[in-house]
C-alpha cells in the first residue's frame, strides 16, 4: 500500500513538474491580458470575431514568456534539486506556447458556434492548453516528448485528471481576486 502511495505521489509531482511552463504560461495570459485583441476586431463571413476580446496580443506575449522564464528557471533548479528530468529550451517554448495556442484554437471554435466570452465549456476548457502544448512539443520536441509522456502514460493520464482540477482552482483565485468574470 505504501508503494502505491509514493507511486501516486511521485507521479504527480512529476506530471506538474513536466507541464510547468504550460501551467504558467496559460494563467499568466490573463495577468498580462488586455489591450489589443489578437483579432483586431476583425469579424469573418458568418458575422463573429474570429477570437473575441479576451485574446490579447498582450496576454499572449506575457502569457508564453511567463511560461519560458518558468522552464529556464527549470533547467537551473533541477540540478540541485536532484531532478533529472529537465526540459528542453524547445519543449519550454511550446509548451507555453502551445497552451496558450490550444486555448486560442478554442476560442476561434467557440466563436464559430455562438458561444459567447466567458461561456463555460466544460472538459474542452480545462484541457484545450493540454492539447496544445503537447500538439506542439510532439511536432518540435517529439524525442524530450517521447521520453517523458508518450513513454509514460502514468503522466498522461495524470496530467488528464490533474490539469481539471487545477484549472478550476487557479480559475476560482483569479475570479475572487477579481481578474476573471467567471470562475471557469
Amino acid at each position: 500500500m505504501l508503494e502505491i502511495i509514493i507511486f501516486f505521489f511521485e507521479t504527480v509531482v512529476l506530471a506538474i513538474w513536466l507541464m510547468l511552463p504550460a501551467y504558467i504560461s496559460n494563467p499568466m495570459a490573463v495577468v498580462f491580458g488586455g489591450g489589443t485583441p489578437m483579432d483586431l476586431g476583425m469579424k469573418l463571413p458568418d458575422g463573429k470575431r474570429v477570437l473575441g476580446e479576451g485574446k490579447t496580443l498582450r496576454g499572449l506575449v506575457g502569457g508564453t514568456a511567463c511560461g519560458v522564464v518558468a522552464g529556464i528557471l527549470q533547467i537551473y533548479v533541477a540540478p540541485t534539486l536532484g531532478i533529472q528530468y529537465v526540459p528542453t529550451i524547445t519543449a519550454i517554448v511550446t509548451l507555453s506556447f502551445g497552451a496558450l495556442f490550444g486555448d486560442l484554437i478554442k476560442s476561434f471554435f467557440k466563436r464559430r458556434i455562438g458561444m459567447v466570452r466567458g461561456a463555460e465549456l466544460p472538459l474542452i476548457d480545462q484541457l484545450d492548453f493540454v492539447a496544445g502544448a503537447w500538439l506542439l512539443t510532439y511536432i518540435f520536441a517529439f524525442d524530450w516528448f517521447n521520453k517523458y509522456f508518450i513513454s509514460s502514460p502514468w503522466i498522461i493520464v495524470t496530467v488528464l485528471v490533474l490539469t481539471p482540477i487545477l484549472h478550476r482552482l487557479t480559475n476560482i483565485f483569479a475570479y475572487i481576486i477579481k481578474l476573471k468574470k467567471e470562475p471557469w
